[in-house]
C-alpha cells in the first residue's frame, strides 16, 4: 500500500476486505486495525494530525443517538455497548494499555470529500487518555507513524530535519478539487496519488497547491524513474 494514495470508498472497502461502516475497526494484533478520520469543517470528531503527518490524536466515538440519548455530545464516550460488550473505544484502549506486546498497528484513512479518501499510512498505537472535555469524558488515542514509514518518507539529505514532505489535508482537498479527481497527464480516475511537481528532494514545497498535483500510479512511477 502507498501513503497518500487517493481511494474511493468502494476501493477502500475492497482493499480492506470489509464494509467500513464504522470509523473505528479494531483487529487484534498481529492484525491491523483501521480508523477513518476527518479534519473537514463540520467533522463529528476532533481528530488532530501533526503538520509533518507523523503524530495523530484520534478522538473516540460517541454513544449512538437514541430516544434515551438525544444528544450524544453531552454523554461520556462509552466503554460498553447497551448489551454490555466492549465498544471499539474499549478495544483500542485495552490494546494501548498492553506493555507485553509490540504496539498495535493501525491503518489510517482521511476523508477528503464525500466518497473520496487518502491513505495516511500505518501508525502505531502509542497510548490513550480518557479525560474531561467540556461536560463529558472522551477518549483520545495517541498514534505515531510506524518507524519504517517515517524513514521511507525521508530523503538522505533531509533525514536529520523535520519531515515537511507530508502534504497537509487542506492542500490535498484543494488540489483534488482543482484537478477534478483525475490524473493531470492522462485523465485516469483510478490508482491516483498526490505528487510534488518540483520534487521535495529538490526543494519543492508541500505547502502550496501550485506544487502539488494528482497523478495516476503509472505516471507517478514514470516521473520517479526520470529523477536522478
Amino acid at each position: 500500500m502507498s501513503r497518500e494514495e487517493i481511494l474511493t470508498y468502494l476501493d477502500m472497502c475492497q482493499r480492506e476486505r470489509m464494509s467500513l461502516q464504522r470509523g473505528m475497526n479494531f483487529v487484534s494484533p498481529p492484525g491491523v486495525s483501521i480508523v477513518l478520520m476527518s479534519r473537514r469543517r463540520g467533522a463529528p470528531y476532533r481528530d488532530e494530525l501533526s503538520e509533518d503527518g507523523t503524530e495523530l490524536i484520534y478522538e473516540g466515538h460517541d454513544v449512538p443517538k437514541s430516544a434515551d440519548v438525544p444528544d450524544p455530545k453531552l454523554v461520556d464516550q462509552p466503554w460498553a455497548t447497551s448489551l454490555g460488550s466492549p465498544t471499539e473505544n474499549a478495544k483500542f484502549a485495552g490494546a494501548a494499555k498492553r506493555s507485553d506486546t509490540p504496539p498495535g498497528l493501525v491503518r489510517v484513512y482521511e476523508k477528503l470529500q464525500p466518497g473520496i479518501w487518502s491513505d495516511k499510512g500505518l501508525f502505531e498505537l502509542a497510548g490513550y487518555e480518557y479525560a474531561d472535555s467540556g461536560p463529558r469524558k472522551v477518549f483520545k488515542f495517541h498514534m505515531r507513524l510506524a518507524w519504517d514509514q517515517q524513514m521511507s518518507s525521508q530523503t538522505p539529505m533531509a533525514a536529520d530535519k523535520p519531515m515537511t514532505r507530508i502534504i497537509p489535508g487542506w492542500i490535498k482537498q484543494a488540489v483534488y478539487k482543482r484537478d477534478r479527481g483525475r490524473c493531470v497527464i492522462c485523465g485516469a480516475a483510478d490508482q491516483l496519488h498526490f505528487d510534488h511537481d518540483l520534487p521535495y528532494s529538490r526543494g519543492g514545497t508541500s505547502f502550496r497547491p501550485e506544487n502539488v498535483r494528482v497523478l495516476c500510479a503509472r505516471h507517478n512511477l514514470e516521473k520517479g524513474a526520470r529523477i536522478e
